[in-house]
Formats: C-alpha cells, structure tokens, sequence
C-alpha cells in the first residue's frame, strides 16, 4: 500500500470510530435518562452472571440446536475480528502479516482457527436464514416483528455471511501471491480453507491479484466498519451490551417484586393502630412524583438498559402462558416498544437542543395498551427464558402501577377486590364481622 492508501485509510478509521463513539454517548444518554437505581450489590454473583450467561451463553444452549450454533457465529466472529487489530496496523503502516514473525507457529494456528471459524459462521447463518425465511418458525413470523425488525434479522445475516467471504478471499488471494515464483508477499500464515480457493488466481497477472487483494482488504474492513455502525440502530446492538445488562440484572428471587418506601410506610401505619402518624413523617424523598411508569423517563435506568439489549429472539413471547392462549401480550413486543420510544424520546432532545419538548406521546398507550399490560399472569416465564437476563415484566408491573396508583383504571375485577380490602379488610365482600366465614364454607 502507498502513503496514499495509509493515510485515506487512516481517515477512513478515524471516522468510522467517530462515528461510532457518537452512537454509543447517545445511548449512553438515552438510558441515563431513566430513574437511578443502585445496582452495585454483590459484584461477585454478578461478575459470575456476566461471564456464565454473556460471555459462556449459558442460557442460549437451554434451546441446543440454536444455542450451538450462536456460539458458532458468536465465537466465529469475536475471535475473527482478534485479526482486525493487525489489519489495522498493516493498514497505518504499510506492511503485510506484521504479528507473523513475532508469532511464528501460533500465528499459523490462530489463521488456520480464524478460517475454520469462518466456515462455521457461514454455516450457522445459512442455518439462521433458513429458519427465519423458509421453514419460518413460528416466533419469527409473529406480527411483532414486521417491517424493519423482519428486515434488519437478515440484514445482519447478510453481512456477516459477507464478511466471512471477504474474509476467506483475501487470505486466498493472499496465500496465492505468497505462493507465486519470487514471493510477491512474504510466507506467512496456515489456510485450511482458502487454499481451496486460492486456485481461482491461476492464470491471472500478479498485479491483477494484488488489486483483488486490496479490493477483498478494504472491503472487509470498511464493511466491519460499516457493520460496527450499524448496530446502533439493530437489535443486534446486544454483542455488545449483553455484557453490562447480565452484570447489572437484578439479582433478588424471580417474583419479589420492589415496593414504594412511601406506600410501605402508610400502611405500616394502617396496621399499627398504636403508631403516631407524626411521629416519623415519611421522608419527602421517599414519595415519587408519579407513581408507576407512563413513559420511558419514569422507568430505571437498568429496565432501559434492557430495551437496548433486546435481542428480538422471541424466546418470551414463545413461553409466555397469556400468548398461547392467544392473548394481545407479547414480552418481545414490550421491549421492543421501550427501545423505540426511548430512540424517539432521545431524537426529541437531539431535535431541541438537549431538552426533552413534550410531544404527547407515552410509552403507555401510544406503543403499549392497558390491554397488553392485563393480560400478563407475572408467571415470569419470559424473565427465566430470556438468554440476556431481560425482565419484561419489571416494565409491565410499573406500568400496572401507573394504571392503578394513578389512573384508578384496572379491570373491573381487580377494583372491586381492592374496594373490598379498602372497606372490609379481605378481598371478599364481608362485613368485617363475618371475614372468617369464608374458612367455615370450605
């Protein structure tokens, strides 16, 4: 490569990084912009879930045919991109293979590693696609994933497939001019894979191969630029984020669900008949401005966390007991209706200068109806089956909150059973004289 090409590929870089990091500061700022919540408690159980369910996919092989082959792309294409690090010097730089003599035989494994890897990544993509646009299983053809979500999937598919095809044809056209008489590059590497391909070469001019090699080079590497980019506005913003959402998931038993300081303090009081109400006034900062969630802004910064992680893989909406039986609940659909209400609230402020100008929009109502939010049993099934500690129902539970705590408008059923404990202290209509009836009528 002449300075020429160093320097442009300098720029080129520095711009996808730029780029990129401005992505990243958004949705930094996006999620900050949920309620604080402390989630430092016991680093070493949470260090563990990172590493068991980010890092090791612990919970993605519950489901083995897909698990297995996840790793493969996961792992692939991780440890594929270890390469980009001497792309990018050899591209600064000018120079070809620069870790290879430092390296010696272990560099040969690790290249010889890097092309199996990516046949195993072309393979489980295919797999991927397959499932998604010919055998269509039934959680990738549900009415939440219609339009852009349907799209972006394969997308994703496409590119990597095309990324490992870059990959394996430079190295091929690589391996080729290595092998040519006089060396036109210096012996290094082991290709397993490509010296299959390598044979599509003969016959054509060194400088012919030399051009095809910098053609598959920048391709690959703008294309990994190019990808990085895009994952801000994909679901698969998750190869990322997967890491700090299992860190910081909530770590209390499945079913125990946060109460309001202020609200436990009243009824304490209710259910002490010798407290002094004065005596200890509930603490100012205790008592919410709203009770419950009705957008984005009111949930915690770690339920945010969790819309941006969404992998839309469906998991929770294929356990979810209320959407077997065909109600409008989908956990998937939840996250995914955070994620684009929050990139919607964070496009408001970017549009105003850094200040958030109501737009009369909710995430409740105008992206999730009450509906949705009765339907759910809080069996926990989508938290338990989710592969990136996502918790659906944390939102759904504070947006019930909402509906009742502010809005008085839960279903009929559930009001006349909080009149009942309002007015006779059990959730039958008994006087209080008769509340232990009920036990003498089993």
């Amino acid at each position: 490569m002449s300075y020429l090409d160093n320097i442009l590929f300098a720029i080129v870089l520095i711009a996808g990084f730029a780029f990129f990091a401005s992505g990243v500061k958004k949705i930094i700022r996006n999620i900050n912009l949920g309620i604080d919540v402390d989630r430092s408690d016991n680093p070493k159980a949470r260090w563990k879930n990172m590493a068991m369910i980010a890092l090791g996919q612990s919970k993605m092989v519950k489901r083995p045919i897909a698990g297995v082959l996840h790793i493969f792309v996961y792992v692939g294409f991780i440890i594929i991109n270890i390469e980009l690090l001497e792309i990018i010097i050899d591209g600064l730089f000018g120079t070809h293979r620069i870790f290879a003599p430092y390296l010696g035989g272990v560099y040969d494994v690790l290249i010889a590693s890097f092309e199996i890897l990516a046949i195993l990544v072309i393979f489980a993509v295919t797999v991927f696609w397959i499932r998604r646009n010919l055998i269509r299983l039934k959680r990738f053809i549900h009415s939440d994933l219609n339009g852009f979500p349907k799209n972006d999937a394969n997308y994703i598919l496409y590119f990597e497939t095309v990324l490992m095809i870059l990959f394996l044809l430079m190295n091929a056209s690589d391996l080729h001019l290595q092998n040519v008489p006089g060396g036109v590059f210096h012996k290094a590497g082991s290709f397993p894979v490509s010296q299959f391909i390598a044979p599509i070469f003969n016959g054509m001019s060194n400088e012919l191969v030399v051009i095809l090699f910098e053609v598959f080079w920048w391709l690959h590497i703008v294309g990994i630029l190019c990808f990085m980019n895009y994952l801000y506005f994909s679901k698969h913003l998750h190869i990322l984020l997967a890491f700090p959402n299992t860190y910081f998931a909530d770590l209390k038993p499945k079913g125990q669900f946060d109460n309001l300081a202020s609200v436990t303090k009243e009824v304490k009081l209710m259910m002490d008949p010798n407290a002094d109400p004065f005596a200890s006034p509930v603490d100012e900062n205790a008592v919410p401005s709203k009770f419950g969630a009705s957008d984005v802004q009111d949930l915690n910064w770690v339920q945010l966390l969790n819309a941006y992680t969404c992998t839309e893989c469906g998991r929770c909406t294929s356990a979810c007991p209320a959407n077997q039986t065909g109600k409008k609940l989908s956990p998937r659909k939840i996250m995914m209706d955070t994620r684009d209400r929050l990139q919607e609230v964070g496009k408001n402020i970017d549009a105003n200068k850094g200040v958030f100008v109501p737009d009369n929009k909710t995430l409740l109502n105008d992206y999730i109806t009450p509906e949705e939010l009765w339907s759910c049993t809080s069996c926990n099934a989508c938290v338990e089956e989710c592969p990136v500690n996502i918790s659906p129902l944390s939102i759904i539970m504070d947006m019930r909150r909402y509906l009742v705590m502010e809005q008085s408008a839960a279903p009929m059923s559930l009001n006349a059973m909080m009149t009942n404990i309002e007015n006779n202290g059990a959730p039958w209509q008994y006087s209080q004289q008769d509340r232990l009836n009920w036990k003498n009528e089993n």
